[in-house]
């Protein structure tokens, strides 16, 4: 089946026909770096981080690129959201910049979220984002105004086609927002001139100033993937402005398609207390949960479940009945996967349990036949734990399992639940050696319980299955040895 994608830019399911035959290049808006990250951040990058891993486990050498936006991104009143941190903590503008960046890479890291191929920053691609605002002057779509730049969205005839917003309904609105300099409500910054206490200025040809938010992802997509690409992934509450103006500045600059594909990932909501209605999380709502502290009662896949249960285009609402529902489902897999993996030190090499390898085989094509339907982890984890479900029942039957089935199955949580979802670890814990340690402890606790019951010190085995009960690990003898999974 070819894999299909939703196209937000036309409204509609499409083929997928990349530019370049076995090659993909797809540009995501990464975060404003002035604060720690939060959940709602966690679903858009852990999203795209799949469509990501899905690419890349079908075969297309994949270029991803993943913006940070360090300069440039306008509140209403045209503040810069990096000063305004900084003055609040009293910090240098660069400082608040580091700070940030750093922590959201831990942050994505800590997920299980792998980097993007490249990770341009606003603020080391000035150059290029004035050579395009002179672009722009030249072809009539932009004018300058005491010192700044504005789009003229009237010299687009498309503008609008994302976020079918008709450049019309702008009409109406205050002077107040369209400022002094503006022609029209809709125009939007380029460049903007730089107050003599503006920290972050440049030198340009329309005076000392600084670039707006839309025009970074317009000139760095162009960059590094061209002026026509594959896919372009942000979150859905971007599409207006920040999307649609890249289009329109995008196409207006270079006479061609921006991006072939739109996706968008729905947003994560909350509760309002008050109207018990979904609000979108965010900072200036003040609703949020960051992803450190979201770290400190769940485990990173944990986290990815609860994402990924819901497709990567829809709205979910966070709660932590939510989550507490993502960890029991997720625990439900790993703890067949902690059977598997405990089977597999001991086993030998009869194996009755060879046919099953087929019924693996059915698992995969079904992944992958979901998967190539726009991404659909919700349905691709149903898949895994439809196999869970067949593999408990293998374990705990009487056939006789050998090496090569139990290595099978284990392969196939390894590339599936794995290496695209990102839900299986290597090992217990992640890839950190954090997890090997406590795997590694449970079994001394184990083999300690063993010589036990051997020496018939009975209280004293049972002291440490209950002390690890108490623990959530919960050991459960066998015929062929005392296997543990967490409660």
């Amino acid at each position: 089946m070819p894999l299909q994608i939703f196209n937000v830019l036309g409204r509609e399911k499409q083929q997928f026909e990349p530019m370049q035959d076995g090659r993909v290049g797809m540009y995501v808006c990464g975060p404003t770096v002035y604060e720690h990250s939060h959940l709602g951040h966690a679903k858009t990058y852990v999203s795209f981080d799949v469509v990501a891993r899905y690419l890349r486990y079908r075969g297309f050498d994949l270029l991803y690129v993943q913006n940070i936006t360090d300069v440039g991104h306008l509140r209403a009143n045209e503040e810069d959201r990096i000063l305004v941190r900084a003055a609040q903590l009293n910090a240098k503008p660069m400082q608040i910049v580091e700070t940030y960046t750093r922590s959201y890479f831990e942050d994505m890291d800590a997920l299980g979220v792998r980097r993007p191929d490249i990770s341009p920053r606003a603020s080391g691609h000035v150059p290029e984002q004035i050579e395009m605002i002179e672009t722009l002057i030249a072809n009539g779509n932009a004018y300058v105004a005491n010192g700044s730049v504005y789009f003229d969205v009237l010299s687009d005839a498309d503008y609008g086609k994302l976020s079918n917003r008709r450049v019309e309904e702008q009409q109406d609105e205050s002077r107040e927002l369209v400022g002094a300099d503006k022609r029209h409500p809709a125009d939007f910054a380029l460049w903007k001139n730089a107050e003599p206490e503006h920290i972050l200025r440049w030198n340009s040809p329309w005076g000392v100033g600084f670039p707006g938010w839309h025009i970074e992802c317009s000139a760095m997509a162009q960059k590094y993937l061209g002026a026509n690409f594959d896919i372009h992934g942000g979150g859905i509450d971007n599409i207006y402005p920040h999307n649609e103006n890249e289009i329109a500045q995008s196409e207006c600059a270079n006479d061609q398609p921006f991006a072939n594909y739109w996706m968008l990932t729905g947003s994560l909501n909350v509760l309002d207390p008050d109207e018990g209605i979904p609000v979108k999380m965010s900072k200036s709502l003040g609703n949020y949960v960051t992803i450190k502290d979201a770290l400190k009662g769940y485990r990173p896949q944990e986290l990815r479940y609860f994402i990924l249960t819901s497709h990567y285009s829809n709205p979910v609402v966070y709660s932590e009945d939510a989550l507490a529902s993502a960890k029991s489902g997720w625990e439900r897999m790993m703890n067949a996967v902690r059977l598997l993996r405990q089977r597999m030190n001991s086993a030998g090499e009869n194996d009755a349990g060879s046919a099953f390898c087929e019924r693996i085989d059915r698992a995969k094509a079904e992944f992958a036949k979901v998967m190539d339907d726009d991404f659909n982890s919700p349905r691709g984890i149903a898949v895994l734990q439809d196999l869970t479900r067949e593999v408990n029942t293998l374990l705990n039957s009487d056939t006789e399992l050998g090496l090569y089935t139990l290595a099978a199955i284990d392969e196939a949580y390894a590339s599936l639940g794995g290496g695209v979802l990102g839900l299986v670890p290597a090992i217990e814990g992640g890839e950190s050696g954090d997890g090997q340690r406590e795997a590694g402890l449970i079994q001394i606790l184990i083999d300690m319980r063993a010589r036990a019951r051997a020496d018939r010190d009975f209280a004293r085995s049972d002291q440490i299955r209950d002390q690890l009960a108490g623990l959530g690990v919960v050991l459960e003898d066998r015929a062929d040895g005392t296997v543990w999974k967490l409660n």
